[in-house]
């Protein structure tokens, strides 16, 4: 982190001083369990005379040749960047450096399996991490061609953006691959994937009659669960879908999809050889939510294959577009191409929620974000990044057309392949497909932040007959923009039990009024409900009438998407504290039963346990999570055997278990004298209901010693320190900090685990001593701990539960003091949002 940092004004020198060609990269991963030899020989043009230099984090540069000539390491390397000067025309450089593996996610990951003790390796460099194993001008526009050799023991599989060669031997029970160059890539999306991983193979044919060779990797010992037909599936249908829906054949060589331990993210799109977490190697029951989220997932991550690897942003601030296609055309094809058809609706329950949530804080900025430097964007991976951007594109497409937004798109792949773009080239080719100026479009929706609130505002007869109908528009004082909107009013009504859309009218929406002349004259119906299929990006209110309808009839309604836009509505209302969280509460106990929707339910039940335990007041948080605990024992008692319903009704009451009553539930699951037919109680759900026992006081570290030695794998440690440090004592309070903050040793997954555990505590005293302390250590952690690390701490840590007032006051004390970095301030600054909104709430459920 300091030192390491890069701006965009160091970044735009650079690249008007160098052209990069093309790089060759040995890497010998036989010297041990620390190091690596990393060996960099790169070509690049330059402006004769010139001075610039080049990332390389290494533990020791051995030496540095420039253009034939020996260079002092100790003169030229400070171990973050190697000083360059005195180029010529055309350059040579040759970098040779012991480069640190690491156990944080970033660079060359090194996890060892506790099952086998095998050793598996895999990188990771988006953002700026592929320094950390190769020396590189690390920024996307200095695109080149790799040549990546390998070496290291003979029995493992060795995986890069190029088809893997046969290896030769090296000697000793080594050898060598060595690969063929790239295409041309930004340096972000190369990889390197090494360890004795077992692999599936097989291939499809291109759109343009090549054979692609396809490839699923997993660990040995998570083989056994690794369901490769499906991928190799879904796989299939986003590769023909895509090349259809771009008329652009697939850019490169091969695919492989590669399911690797201690992973980050959800997936990273290195072109040709993704990696994705292992929590989609299903090795118990996950919840239909969970399938689907990885049919997703597989599929964003090849639309990265056109989009961000074949044609990539010069810079940062236009990551937002890599991200929010992906997410939109990911969900595209899985709606159209996929047994997944509700997608949308998981759409509207995630990414929309998660879009709405991080654009009302403090911190929230234009989709077009100012990223000045590498520390900006690591805290740009957010809502608005992924969730919103995917959104507005979204309208953007309901607005120009979905087929002339795609011909649009397979224009600018076409004009900019293997090239680097910025935002106006994309909306150039959008104007001239669609016929729209899109000038204005993009100046509200891209360049403001902030979500506006629509409301209908409907007036009838005594008969009930419709003579006004307005949809009020507001935005709040610190974002007032205004925007224009394409969305649907549908009307539902009730009818034989159900509630079922009989009309609906499409329309563009802009400025604070606009009327809606022709539903005049029709009859009021049940419910009305404003951006219907939710095209448009905005919260939106339900009036009066129509939620009470909704209260009462939320079930009834057919369509899954039009559930959730109201599931979303009400969830808003309550955020805001315009809506009691206990009758949020009530609102989704009452109609959950038959929520057919797995994300929309999954989304329901969080925020149910969420309001219950810091957005309820106070003195009624306890009899709240009881009530909700025993709805959920009740509801999975009645839920379908073996269904998903009953599945998530079960995680979720060991979550919200805290009574005597509710916690011998739990034990009788987990000891077997409680039997629900159809539910087994397998790995992951042991440990689910072993820490809701821990948690009650109920189980302590023996049982987490056994459960551990009975599933001693790299899943088994995560959930074991989640259950330790949800022990409610103080003392094992403060060893999950101590093993944090006094130590700098674990795992990434194991810091996140722990932080999880940590969070849980009925008890509010075990986590008050810890608001003094996290301030005393905040900056510390920022300043000797890698971004992936620190920023996990720094959220993890905040002991937000308490949501109380003497938080509140701590941590605005905290951040008049300390206005560096802004990163780090930014992240305090959200911890803060949430008590904020929380104690909004609690004051609102209390009138």
């Amino acid at each position: 982190m300091p030192g390491e940092n890069l701006t965009r004004d160091e970044a735009r020198e650079r690249a008007s001083l160098v052209s990069t060609s093309s790089y060759d990269i040995s890497l010998d991963l036989t010297t041990g369990p620390e190091t690596f030899l990393s060996t960099t020989t790169v070509r690049f043009a330059a402006t004769e005379g010139a001075s610039t230099f080049i990332d390389a984090i290494t533990k020791t540069v051995r030496s540095v040749t420039l253009n034939g000539t020996e260079l002092d390491p100790a003169a030229v390397s400070d171990g973050v960047r190697i000083q360059l000067d005195g180029l010529q025309a055309e350059n040579e450089l040759t970098v040779v450096s012991d480069a640190l593996y690491t156990n944080t996610g970033e660079g060359l990951h090194r996890f060892v399996d506790p099952v086998d003790g095998e050793v598996y390796l895999y990188s990771q460099f988006e953002v700026p991490d592929s320094r950390r194993v190769f020396a590189v001008f690390e920024q996307p526009d200095l695109k080149a061609t790799f040549t990546f050799t390998v070496t290291a023991p003979s029995y493992w599989q060795v995986v890069s953006n190029s088809p893997t060669p046969e290896p030769v031997a090296a000697g000793e029970g080594t050898s060598t691959w060595s690969f063929e160059p790239t295409p041309i890539l930004s340096s972000y999306v190369t990889a390197i994937v090494a360890g004795p991983y077992v692999v599936e193979r097989s291939e499809l044919t291109s759109s343009d009659g090549r054979v692609i060779p396809l490839g699923v990797f997993s660990r040995a010992s998570l083989s056994q669960f690794m369901d490769a037909d499906y991928v190799f599936e879904k796989t299939r249908q986003g590769f023909e879908f895509y090349e259809n829906a771009f008329d652009y054949p697939y850019p490169f060589a091969k695919y492989d999809q590669l399911f690797v331990p201690e992973f980050n993210a959800g997936a990273m799109e290195n072109a040709g050889a993704i990696t994705f977490t292992e929590a989609y190697v299903f090795r118990s029951k996950v919840t239909d939510a969970q399938r689907e989220r990885r049919v997703v997932t597989i599929l964003h991550e090849l639309a990265h294959m056109w989009f961000g690897d074949l044609v990539t942003m010069k810079w940062w601030n236009d990551l937002w577009l890599n991200e929010s296609f992906a997410e939109y055309a990911s969900t595209l094809a899985t709606a159209e191409a996929t047994e997944w058809k509700g997608a949308w609706a998981t759409f509207a329950s995630t990414e929309k929620s998660w879009a709405y949530r991080q654009d009302q804080l403090p911190s929230t900025h234009p989709i077009v974000a100012t990223i000045n430097d590498l520390d900006d964007v690591q805290v740009n991976f957010d809502g608005i990044t992924y969730a919103k951007g995917a959104s507005v594109l979204k309208q953007l497409v309901a607005w120009v057309g979905q087929d002339q937004f795609l011909a649009g798109v397979s224009h600018y792949f076409k004009k900019h392949q293997f090239g680097n773009t910025e935002l106006s080239d994309l909306l150039l080719e959008l104007e001239h497909t669609s016929g729209r100026d899109l000038a204005g479009w993009s100046a509200d929706w891209l360049e403001t932040a902030g979500v506006n609130t629509l409301r209908p505002l409907v007036e009838t007869d005594s008969d009930g007959v419709i003579t006004s109908f307005v949809i009020e528009q507001s935005a709040i004082e610190a974002y007032p923009t205004i925007r224009p909107h394409r969305l649907a009013i549908g009307f539902y009504n009730l009818h034989e039990g159900a509630l079922i859309r009989n009309h609906r009218v499409e329309l563009d929406v802009a400025g604070p009024s606009t009327p809606v002349d022709e539903l005049i004259g029709l009859t009021r119906p049940d419910l009305v409900l404003l951006n219907d299929d939710d095209l448009a990006y905005a919260k939106i209110r339900l009036d009066d009438i129509s939620l009470s309808t909704a209260i009462a009839h939320l079930a009834a309604i057919e369509d899954g998407l039009a559930r959730s836009i109201v599931w979303g509505s009400v969830w808003d209302a309550t955020r805001d504290a315009e809506t009691k969280p206990r009758d949020f509460v009530r609102l989704v106990l009452g109609n959950v039963a038959t929520e057919d929707e797995s994300t929309t339910l999954r989304t329901a039940l969080n925020q149910v346990v969420q309001t219950a335990n810091t957005y309820v007041a106070p003195p009624f948080q306890a009899s709240t999570l009881a009530q909700a605990a025993d709805e959920l024992w009740a509801l999975a008692r009645n839920a379908a055997p073996g269904s998903d319903e009953q599945f998530q009704f079960v995680k979720f009451f060991a979550a919200a278990a805290r009574t005597e009553e509710a916690l011998a539930h739990v034990a009788g699951l987990l000891d077997g004298s409680v039997v629900l037919d159809g539910l087994t109680i397998d790995t992951d759900l042991t440990w689910d209901l072993l820490t809701a026992l821990v948690a009650g006081d109920k189980a302590g570290s023996a049982e987490i010693d056994a459960a551990l030695a009975a599933d001693n794998t790299a899943s088994g440690a995560q959930s074991a320190a989640s259950a330790r440090a949800s022990i409610p004592t103080a003392e094992a309070k403060a060893a999950a900090w101590a093993s944090l903050v006094d130590s700098d040793s674990a795992s990434n997954l194991i810091v996140r685990a722990t932080t999880v555990g940590f969070q849980r505590a009925s008890d509010a005293s075990l986590l008050t001593p810890y608001i003094a302390k996290y301030f005393e250590v905040v900056k510390t952690l920022w300043e000797t701990r890698t971004y992936q690390i620190a920023a996990t701490l720094i959220t993890g840590l905040y002991p937000a539960g308490l949501a109380s007032v003497e938080l509140r006051d701590a941590t605005v004390a905290w951040l008049a003091t300390d206005p560096e970095p802004a990163a780090l301030r930014r992240l305090v600054v959200e911890n803060l949002a949430g008590v904020e909104r929380a104690l909004a709430a609690q004051a609102r459920d209390a009138d």
